[in-house]
């Protein structure tokens, strides 16, 4: 396992001509630090000048332009930038998580299927672990002989306590970015509300996905005529009420828009992995004849079947592009559990961290890294430290491995719809942070003479979401050098 690289060191280089270097941190920032074209985008923004750390340099080259680069702020998303440069680096482009089925030593299947002792499931922490890989796992058990289960031992070791509240964060426990992180979560534990309309009846018919165990929809999404808007609006309330889970939903869609889903959080992870197995093994012919409890796999215990996940170099692709939370919690994690052992924990995948970026050369002063997803209002990074990360990962053999999980400007990802001119579609790999108060972006920009520049933009304040032109602007500046 690759647990870091040699560090290194270098002095910034001269700024291009006209434009006033900053350098450390600066105690009264004025706009001269940027140039004409940036002054006039950042004055249209109405945020103080103060509320902006800013590094704009060459990738391997000089420094451009800085402005108050040591100050911590609060990154947003782009933490995950942080997290899945450092698992690429400290796991390993080929690195996979293994879910395994056990048995104990010894125990055989009888010739009615049954599996004397307990089935274990022996938890990863894959964040990608789907419905049809847990499915597919059970398959292979079935086709090993196996169909009477005495009882299903879950061992979720590798993490240590790390179950979260999903309403903590801005007391919308039902959706799914706020997604507790979890050893054997599946599905990123969510449940897929279909709605297919019925035209000769003017409704909407909701079914639940997967079709587990007490679990229903209440209410109605009103019928509407005319041209479809764009995604229908549906508000939902999860319940649970006498051991059954209600999905309340109402809203109104256009009969135009055709079948559309939504995904909610309807059980704690736990809950939801027990009520899939139960669904799926029945389905496959399997019994259970007790319960599906947690506890440890006996250190002789024998693997009957397992699962690989897609490798680091894919799964960071999903966690960079399409901003998943959860995944970036679980890659944190697994982090602490690689370099610091079992039971691992958000402090303890930071201190990983650090410890991989300090000897790359990063400067983390100030750094917190909290849960590793930038959903969180704890988190901060220093603009010139990313940038540092951001240049060291561009001189790495795993250079184009980790840029190609970003976002493409005006392609795809949380940059799809931003920077679609000619002169910027396609030219930069970025990724976005959006929070209340806090807006950042970070990346490689693509110049017109070939060189590619590093920027990265992190602005803390409540009008921080007036910083988006400004960042645009940052970036066609870049391209058109």
């Amino acid at each position: 396992m690759r647990t870091g690289f040699l560090g290194w060191t270098r002095g910034l280089g001269r700024g291009l001509a006209g434009l006033a270097l900053w350098v450390g941190a600066v105690a009264a920032p004025a706009a001269q630090g940027l140039p004409p074209e940036l002054q006039a985008a950042w004055k249209a923004t109405r945020i103080p000048l103060s509320a902006l750390s800013l590094e704009v340099r060459e990738a391997g080259g000089p420094a451009l332009m800085s402005v108050q680069p040591s100050e911590p702020r609060n990154p947003a998303s782009v933490m995950k930038m942080v997290t899945t440069w450092s698992g690429l680096s400290g796991l390993g482009p080929d690195y996979v998580w293994r879910t395994r089925l056990l048995t104990e030593r010894g125990q055989q299947v009888d010739g009615q299927g049954t599996l004397k002792g307990p089935l274990y499931v022996q938890a990863a922490g894959d964040p990608f672990f789907a419905v049809q890989d847990l499915w597919n796992l059970l398959r292979q058990l079935r086709l090993r002989g196996v169909k009477n289960l005495s009882e299903v031992v879950v061992d979720r070791g590798i993490f240590g306590q790390v179950a979260i509240d999903p309403g903590d964060f801005d007391d919308s426990p039902d959706r799914p970015y706020n997604a507790s992180p979890d050893a054997m979560m599946v599905n990123f534990g969510a449940t897929r509300l279909l709605f297919q309309p019925d035209p000769t009846a003017r409704k909407w018919i909701a079914i639940v996905d997967p079709p587990t165990r007490d679990v229903r929809v209440s209410g109605q999404i009103e019928w509407a005529d005319g041209r479809c808007p764009g995604s229908p609006a549906v508000a939902t309330d999860v319940l649970h009420q006498d051991g059954a889970t209600v999905i309340q939903v109402r809203g109104r869609a256009a009969g135009s828009c055709g079948e559309f889903s939504v995904y909610r959080l309807a059980a704690s992870q736990s809950a939801y992995f027990e009520a899939l197995f139960r669904m799926l093994w029945k389905e496959l012919g399997g019994t259970l004849a007790r319960d599906v409890r947690e506890g440890p796999v006996p250190a002789s215990a024998t693997p009957l079947v397992w699962h690989d996940s897609p490798a680091l170099s894919d799964i960071i692709r999903q966690i960079n592009k399409h901003s998943n939370n959860v995944m970036a919690r679980m890659l944190l994690l697994t982090l602490g559990a690689e370099l610091e052992g079992r039971g691992a924990t958000p402090a303890s995948g930071g201190r990983g961290v650090a410890q991989l970026l300090r000897n790359q050369g990063v400067d983390t002063t100030g750094w917190v890294f909290d849960n590793g997803s930038g959903l969180s209002r704890d988190g901060r990074i220093t603009a010139r430290g990313l940038a540092q990360m951001l240049d060291y990962a561009w001189r790495s053999p795993l250079m184009p491995e980790f840029i190609s999980s970003l976002a493409i400007s005006g392609v795809d990802g949380t940059v799809r719809r931003r920077l679609r001119g000619d002169e910027t579609r396609g030219q930069a790999h970025l990724k976005t942070g959006t929070l209340r108060n806090a807006r950042s972006l970070a990346g490689y920009v693509r110049g017109a003479s070939g060189k590619r520049y590093i920027l990265v933009s992190l602005v803390n304040d409540a009008n921080a979401a007036g910083v988006r032109a400004f960042d645009d602007a940052l970036v066609r500046w870049l391209a058109a050098r």
